[in-house]
């Protein structure tokens, strides 16, 4: 009797077994960066904690930049739908400064219920990491500037560098924020939210 389609879709257990393993490794990584700092997290320190040979390790992971890149991904795609959520709760009769400091908090709150993600964030010691860490960025300040567009914030023919260099700006001050306090300096927070609204309001429309 002939596999249903459902059946043939169903991942076989070396498949299940296999992505267990990878998120184990994943897991456990995130775990060390809080306990060890990120020079801890090594792979040898990865197969310790989680039971699974190294040389096993190795198999899903062939360097210590894959894990760090994963584990960035998995962050990346989180922090964005929390970054969403966080805009939606702005009606379309919100300023400039309300929008802003949604966008700015949606970090922070995330930053501070990840910690080993911020240590990872912040390290960016590899070309994996980095690459991820760039990639993101350029997303996320295009869908600001597109929002702020839309919501009239900002003139309509705003260049989108402008939004990209407040980005910037914003994110190394949250990067400076978080730097030597992983619960988040509350005052660079703010000043990071009052120096978008400062910037990014000299492109408010002409009224």
């Amino acid at each position: 009797m002939a596999d249903s389609p459902s059946a043939e879709r169903r991942p076989a257990p070396v498949q299940r077994r296999g992505q267990v393993r990878r998120d184990a490794i994943l897991d456990a990584a995130e775990a060390l960066f809080i306990e060890s700092g990120y020079e801890g997290a090594t792979l040898k320190a990865i197969s310790e904690r989680t039971g699974i040979p190294l040389a096993s390790v190795y198999h899903y992971f062939k360097d210590r930049g894959q894990v760090d890149g994963e584990v960035a991904r998995r962050h990346a795609e989180d922090l964005t739908a929390s970054v969403v959520s966080a805009v939606q709760e702005a009606d379309r009769r919100s300023d400039l400064d309300r929008v802003l400091s949604l966008v700015v908090h949606a970090f922070v709150g995330y930053y501070r219920r990840h910690p080993g993600f911020v240590e990872l964030w912040l390290a960016r010691r590899n070309a994996v990491l980095s690459e991820v860490a760039e990639e993101f960025d350029m997303v996320q300040s295009d869908k600001l500037w597109r929002l702020l567009i839309d919501r009239d914030l900002i003139a309509a023919d705003t260049p989108a560098l402008v939004v990209r260099l407040a980005y910037e700006a914003g994110a190394r001050l949250l990067d400076l924020a978080f730097g030597d306090d992983r619960h988040g300096d509350d005052a660079v927070i703010a000043e990071a939210v009052r120096l978008l609204s400062s910037y990014l309001g000299s492109y408010a429309p002409m009224t």
